[in-house]
């Protein structure tokens, strides 16, 4: 990774649930969505067209399976789908999926898997990896492991914990930014750690124009 953004594509028949998936990966700090289409002839013609760290795919597509399309990729990729049957989560996995994750679930969650596959990401970019270092990137797909922080970093952390816990309503990343006084870069950066922690939860704010702006609440709320 060496600091460059992860490309997502995003691959939903609901054009509302691929908009969701978008929005959250988005949101996550070192992530930027390069295609969001809902058929596999599109997600094809993506894949040839931009480079594609990740892909976020649906099992039931109308022009074929997500499960065979993944069994295509040269890229990892995360199956998100209705199916709970053994055999396709199997399937899934045999394809080369990293994680099967059913729906529905939060934003939070995909934030979380997201946040993983990130740390996952620094670990197996090395030039070499001893054994070690590999159960440590498959592991890291299994949660999203905590970071020391220094000083600085936990007292802005807990100001923005607090300012959410006390805010009637969820908040964006610019009102967090305001209240707290720092920049809106560095408060979403915030936000996407406490989210992929688990400390936080994400959700859509939909307004009359332009994409869903994310806002952010306590998990317990």
């Amino acid at each position: 990774m060496s600091g460059a953004e992860l490309a997502v594509l995003v691959v939903d028949d609901d054009f509302r649930v691929a908009e969701l998936h978008a929005g959250t990966a988005s949101a996550v700090i070192g992530f930027r969505v390069v295609a969001t289409v809902g058929t596999l002839d599109a997600a094809r013609a993506a894949v040839e067209e931009h480079a594609v760290d990740l892909a976020l795919v649906d099992v039931y597509l109308p022009d074929g399976s997500g499960i065979d399309f993944v069994r295509e990729l040269r890229c990892d990729a995360f199956v998100l789908g209705a199916a709970t049957e053994g055999r396709a989560v199997r399937d899934a996995m045999a394809a080369g999926a990293l994680v099967y994750l059913v729906k529905p679930f939060t934003n939070t969650e995909l934030a979380r898997r997201l946040g993983a596959y990130a740390h996952y990401r620094r670990i197996v970019d090395a030039a070499e990896l001893d054994q070690g270092r590999i159960d440590s990137a498959v592991a890291a797909l299994r949660s999203a492991p905590p970071r020391e922080a220094s000083p600085q970093q936990s007292v802005t952390r807990r100001k923005i914990v607090d300012l959410l816990a006390r805010a009637p309503e969820p908040l964006s990343a610019a009102e967090v930014a305001a209240a707290i006084g720092i920049s809106r870069a560095t408060a979403q950066r915030y936000l996407a750690a406490l989210v992929a922690k688990g400390r936080l939860r994400m959700q859509l704010r939909y307004g009359s124009t332009g994409r869903p702006e994310q806002e952010y609440a306590p998990s317990g709320r």
